[in-house]
């Protein structure tokens, strides 16, 4: 087992922040407070923040690698290599992919979520973040259903969510703009998108209990369910009864209200903290944090937005540090049932950032251990120098 010293920082521990040492041994968090004694390689952490790992339980920037313009398609295998690394880079060292199968062709296919989903298992090892598959079932993807029940009682699903975006799309075919993005989306022409729309619309009647199998499915195979943009409250309680115990991003405070009273998690978008506000002009989550009824931030669309949030709820005073970073590493583990990491505590998986706060807004990534290796490092200066060896280490010819 390789052991990792990290010296003097400032460690989130529980609720405050203490200047103390760590002892990684394996996976695992060995020691807090304790000595250097052989361990092979020492970071000097003093003046930096040292903090859990970020748990991302809803990202789905790979699809700009996999796709970063409208019919320009690159190897999944390379997109999610890229995305791996920018994850980590931004501190997340649990990351679970938001693949979206729909009834759209191209981005969106099932040909592309069964792509991802084999390319997530066969390259797992060589990931740096711990990568698991959150899969987001648009609801009237009924062909879809034995396929997706059959992933589930494999254990191949991390996450499943329940997507409904028919009104929206509906809706957006009337606005020029949202309408081209969407049919360049799936490689269709304008005619034939608008034909497949209709013709998936049509079937609405069976949607309802087609979602029910699912998510007794789900329950069967113990995967954690969420629902996605919950309208109401009604709406809200309708899931939480199938199992569905986690509100991804309501649309409103009523029902992230009814969420919180009934203890459901609730996820919200860290970028919405980054940028002031949603960019659909709905639920301003630094409002929701305030308020109590967001227990999650998750990355969304862009990968720094998780780290620079927890920042940016300091400054503007909505929370300390210690209850900003909860919201990206102890929460999200704990909605999701991983019960191994997400706070710095002996035994706990090593899943642990250097962070650089000295620029206001700005907090830089200087290290990252996920699962006790270090897989990203960008100053050689704070290492140490070799331990002594021991006498048993000694060799005499």
């Amino acid at each position: 087992m390789t052991e990792i010293f990290l010296e003097g920082g400032r460690a989130l521990i529980g609720p405050e922040i203490v200047e103390t040492s760590l002892v990684i041994s394996g996976q695992d968090i060995a020691a807090i407070d304790r000595g250097r004694a052989r361990a092979p390689l020492a970071i000097d952490a003093r003046n930096l923040l040292v903090l859990p790992g970020i748990v991302d339980l809803h990202g789905d920037a790979f699809e700009r690698q996999m796709m970063p313009r409208p019919g320009v398609d690159f190897p999944v295998d390379v997109a999610l290599a890229d995305s791996d690394r920018q994850a980590v880079g931004n501190g997340i060292t649990t990351i679970f992919h938001g693949a979206t199968w729909s009834w759209e062709p191209g981005l969106r296919s099932g040909d592309n979520a069964r792509r991802l989903l084999e390319a997530i298992e066969r390259l797992r090892p060589q990931f740096a973040a711990d990568t698991r598959l959150h899969l987001r079932h648009e609801t009237y993807n009924l062909d879809a259903e034995d396929e997706i029940g059959q992933w589930l009682a494999e254990g191949r699903v991390d996450l499943f969510a329940f997507n409904d975006h028919m009104a929206a799309t509906i809706r957006d075919l009337t606005k020029p703009n949202k309408r081209g993005r969407l049919v360049e989306r799936t490689g269709l022409s304008d005619a034939a998108f608008e034909e497949l729309v209709g013709r998936v619309a049509a079937r609405a009647a069976d949607v309802p209990a087609s979602t029910a199998r699912l998510a007794a499915a789900a329950r069967a195979a113990e995967v954690r369910m969420l629902s996605h943009d919950d309208a109401t409250p009604a709406m809200r309680k309708a899931y939480r009864d199938m199992g569905a115990t986690i509100a991804e991003f309501p649309v409103n405070e009523e029902t992230a209200r009814a969420a919180a009273a009934a203890g459901d998690a609730i996820i919200y978008g860290a970028p919405n903290v980054v940028r002031g506000g949603s960019h659909t002009g709905w639920t301003r989550a630094s409002d929701m944090i305030a308020k109590g009824l967001c227990s999650v931030l998750a990355s969304d669309y862009y990968y720094p937005a998780q780290l620079l949030a927890a920042f940016r709820l300091v400054a503007d005073s909505v929370l300390p540090l210690a209850q900003a970073w909860k919201l990206i590493s102890e929460a999200p583990a704990e909605a999701a049932g991983l019960s191994d990491r997400g706070m710095i505590k002996e035994g706990r998986r090593a899943d642990i950032l250097l962070v650089d706060d000295s620029v206001p807004l700005r907090p830089r990534v200087v290290a990252v251990i996920a699962a006790g290796r270090l897989v990203h490092f960008t100053d050689a200066t704070r290492l140490l120098g070799s331990a002594p060896a021991s006498r048993e280490a000694v060799v005499v010819v």
